[in-house]
Parts: structure tokens; sequence; C-alpha cells
């Protein structure tokens, strides 16, 4: 899971802050992919005053902001945006950090003028890429199909890694397994609940997946021997295990548990580990043909028992605000192992220690008392993550009667303990009033422009630490939507004018406006780092489909 201040130039009416402003018969599915915090820089946020031009009237002059440089900017000329690449891996016996070469891709720094923009191209300097001649004001910085607002005279756009640093990784994200496990516990198919599953994760290096099974697995068997299973990582490209480095394998298996019934009788059930081995150190280089050996006598896990109180009303309640037409879809909780500890954050992806998906648009107090085993070391932390999805269909605007589900949801994550102590509920609310061109954009249209401004009001729940505007393509190939590009921006926007290109033409599109609760998020300066603190709260406002001219 896996798991994030401000304004910007968009108009050419007044000057002014812009905190408290703001302008007013198939199914395709969403490309979502695993429930990991995941993707690389994809989720951040930080706290700024900034100034811009808006569309909203009744806002009065407040002037121009003093940019003599932001804490942490002192070496740089004022003039210069210094943006450097910092990867930190967090290991067992601590964190390094590698300086990352940007010249192979380098970053793009886009200076607003009201509705156009000038592109400039920084170069190489010890330790990063420099752009000169920036002037004061916000700016947009590009990494791949990410863009940046910020004030910053220095931005680090390096990420958190799990794992250790000399970590070498194959070009595959597949391999086929060879299993030969004994001592399970009892495995059990299900096709009304969950029933029982394995994953794979390791503390030395980057990797976590699923276990396919392509036998099927007899109820009640308590050993595994079999060629026919296969492993797809969820973390990327599968690295290449060392034994003389020490890389081992968690493998875990999650088996079925009842929670009580639904108010009109329903039988709830989550997974939780059960059982777990972590095999010794090994050599393995995927080559999508060799198969991974796994062998290992499986062993009961530490078990964790606590009470979880979950108020879905708290959620449902909040269907409307993400869409006028929505409708509440799945609610889901997870434990998940926080490798090396959360005083940094939930770093890296290591799977689940318990998953509780309930029946669609479920709206009661669940009340329960559950459990799950852990097998990986005391030093790692635990986080809770808890999520209510919302969508709607929506028919394509292309005269083929396909429909597409178009969703957003109001998400937590935090320390496990703080929701053993207190309720699980949305901390923020989805914002408000979403529009394009400062047209509601709760119906189907065609936009006018190449660059519009998306502008929203602030949620009426919760303190907004940053925002996230994301844009979701129809691929016609593919057949569902795709991520397509995304902006972020300090919590005091309320709007923002797309850079040029950042929409194709003749495209299909909605796009989310998400609000993040996440008072440790710096998006100015350390937008990807610090996407993992805690804790974290989102909620999303999302479109109607529009297409580009």
């Amino acid at each position: 899971m896996n798991w994030l201040k401000w304004s910007v130039l968009v108009g050419s009416t007044c000057a002014m802050t812009l905190v408290g402003c703001g302008a007013p018969t198939q199914e395709t599915q969403e490309f979502t992919g695993s429930p990991s915090q995941g993707g690389p820089r994809s989720e951040s946020p930080g706290n700024g005053t900034w100034m811009g031009e808006s569309l909203a009237e009744g806002c009065s002059d407040a002037g121009t902001p003093d940019d003599a440089g932001t804490p942490g900017d002192a070496g740089i000329p004022s003039d210069a945006v210094l943006v450097t690449d910092t990867t930190r891996f967090f290991t067992s016996v601590g964190i390094s950090e590698r300086v990352e070469d940007l010249s192979a891709n380098p970053p793009e720094l886009y200076i607003p003028h009201g509705a156009t923009f000038t592109l400039l191209l920084g170069s190489a300097v010890p330790g990063g890429w420099q752009f000169t001649g920036v002037p004061s004001g916000p700016y947009y910085l590009r990494t791949g199909s990410t863009y940046i607002v910020s004030n910053a005279r220095h931005v680090d756009l390096g990420i958190n890694k799990l794992g250790r640093p000399d970590a070498v990784y194959s070009d595959l994200a597949f391999t086929p397994l060879q299993l030969n496990l004994v001592n399970m516990a009892p495995w059990t198919n299900s096709s009304s609940l969950f029933g029982s599953s394995l994953q794979l994760a390791s503390a030395q290096v980057d990797l976590y997946g699923a276990v396919s099974l392509l036998d099927g697995i007899s109820d009640g068997e308590t050993r595994i021997l079999t060629n026919d299973a296969e492993l797809w990582s969820s973390t990327g490209n599968i690295p290449v295990f060392e034994a003389s480095k020490g890389d081992r394998l968690y493998v875990s298996q999650h088996s079925q548990y009842l929670a009580g019934t639904t108010p009109d009788g329903i039988s709830l059930g989550y997974t939780a580990v059960d059982r777990a081995v972590e095999v010794g150190a090994f050599d393995f280089t995927a080559d999508g043909v060799t198969p991974l050996p796994l062998a290992g006598v499986m062993q009961p896990t530490r078990r964790t028992e606590f009470p979880l109180e979950w108020r879905l009303p708290a959620y449902t309640s909040w269907a409307t605000a993400t869409h006028p037409l929505a409708t509440p879809s799945i609610p889901i909780f997870y434990a998940i192992p926080s490798a090396h500890g959360t005083n940094d954050g939930w770093i890296g992806y290591s799977g689940e220690l318990l998953t509780l998906q309930l029946p669609r648009a479920t709206s009661f107090n669940f009340t329960q008392r559950l459990q799950f085993g852990n097998p990986f070391p005391s030093t790692w932390g635990v986080v809770g993550m808890g999520s209510y999805s919302f969508r709607l269909l929506e028919t394509l605007p292309n005269g083929s009667g396909q429909r597409v589900s178009l969703t957003g949801s109001i998400a937590t994550w935090d320390e496990f303990n703080n929701y053993i102590a207190s309720p699980v509920q949305p901390v923020v609310s989805p914002p408000r009033s979403l529009a394009i061109d400062g047209v509601p954009a709760n119906t189907q249209r065609e936009v006018g422009s190449a660059n519009p401004v998306i502008s929203w009001l602030p949620p009426t729940l919760g303190s907004v630490h940053a925002y996230r505007v994301a844009f979701l393509r129809y691929d016609p190939e593919a057949n569902f939507m795709v991520a397509d590009g995304s902006i972020y921006l300090p919590g005091s926007a309320t709007q923002v004018r797309l850079p040029p290109g950042m929409l194709k033409p003749a495209s299909i599109y909605y796009l989310r406006v998400s609000a993040f609760d996440g008072p440790g998020y710096d998006i100015e300066r350390d937008p990807f780092h610090s996407r993992e603190a805690l804790p974290m709260a989102r909620a999303d406002a999302f479109s109607s489909l529009f297409t580009t001219p």
C-alpha cells in the first residue's frame, strides 16, 4: 500500500493568494495494479504559501510573495533551481544513500506566464541538474509524466527503496516456481470468501509477489509439491539473489477466517498470515524458464489479536461528494508489514498480514475481533490501511456503447496501533466544486483548450497538505483507463493550469483531484522520500469523461 500547497498563475484577471479562493452495455475496468503504495514517483506533498491568478472573483490583491529562498536552499543562487536525485536504501543494518545521475533522463522546468509557459532546459552540475534564470514564484518541475509545482530552490527527486544498494535486477518480472512446502495449515478453497493463498517477500532485496498455483490444491491439503506455479512480481523486475549476500525469501501462507455477518445475515470473511518460513540464502537469476526452487517446513507465526471498529457510514455519506452520481463500491482494510520499522514511514511493500474486504456498498459500523500472524522480525512495524472506493459507470463518448468505471476513494493509513486505539474513519473529505475552465466537471463534454484550468474548493473535513490532479485516459487497444500523468500541488491551491502537451489530442479522459492530509509531506523540496510519512489520509473527487480537441 503505498502506499501525499498553494497556487499557480492560471488566468489574467487579478494577482492574489489562492488560499480559500477557487472556482466555482459492456464495462471496462481501470487498470490500478497491486494494492501497494505503488508506482515510482507518484504520491507526495508539503507546505507553503503561494501566489497566482485566479478565475474566481471577490479575492483581494495580496501582493507578491517574498521569495528570497526557502529553508535548505542556502548556497544556491537566487535565480537558480538545483534538482538532485538521492535514492535511500533501507536495510536491517541502516540506511545508505546513492546520488543518481540525472543526465540520462533530465528533468524539465516550466515557468508559467498566465495562459502560456516558458520551457527551461538545465545542465549537469556536480551531484545534480541545475536551472538558471528562474524567476521568483512557482514553477512546474517535470520528471517523467509527473509535474511538481514548487517555489523551492532545491528539489530532491529521490525515492526510498527496500533492500541493499548493490542489488542487481533482472529484466523480468515473472518466474516459474518449484514448490516443496510441508507442515502447512489445512488448505481451503472458497468461492464466496477468500480461501488460502501464498505470498513471497524478501527482507534483503526489493521483491514481493503473490503465488499463482496452476495446479488445484485439495481442501485440507497440508503439503504443496508442484512445478506448476509462478510468481509475478508486484514490485518491478525480479532481483538477482546472491547467497553470499544473505538473500532470502519469506513464504507466507494466508488462511481464511470468519468475521461475523452483515446486518442482513451475509457471512463475512478475511484472510491473514497463518504459517510461514524464511528459506535459506540462495543464488538465483530469473530467466523466465528456470524455476525458482522454494522448499521449507512451514511454521506457525506469532499472533496478534485486536479489536477493529470500522465506521463505514462515515465513508458512504461522502459518496456523492466524490461525484454527484457516484455510488459506494468496495470497502477494504489491510494490516501491512513495514520493513525495518516506521520511523521513516512505510518503506517498500512486503505484502499483507491481513486483508478484510467487505461486500459492495456495505454501510454499517463493523466491530469485530480479528487476528493475524506475523513472520517478519520484531524490529519491523505494522501499518493499517482503511479504504472505501466509489464508482460511476459512464458510457464512452465514442459511439461504441461501452461503459467504463470511473473511480475514486477515501483512504487512511497509519501506525497499526492507532487503529486499535480509535475507530477507523475518514480524516479528510473530497475536494468540492470540481471544474474544468470554470464549467462543472460532472457532465460529459469536450474541453475547448489544450491546457485548461482545473479548479476546486477545499474539503470541509481535514487539513490539506497537498493535492494531486491525476489524469486517466481511455486506451482503445487495451480497452481500459490508464494513468496518463499527474500534477502535485501544495494544500493551499484551488486551481492549476495544465502545462503544454499534458493532454493528448482527440482522446477520452477523466480526472481525479485528491486531497492529502499528511503533515510529514514536503512536496516542494522532497516530494518522493516524504510520501511514505505517517499518518496519511486521502480523499478523491473525480470528473465525468471529457474529450480533447
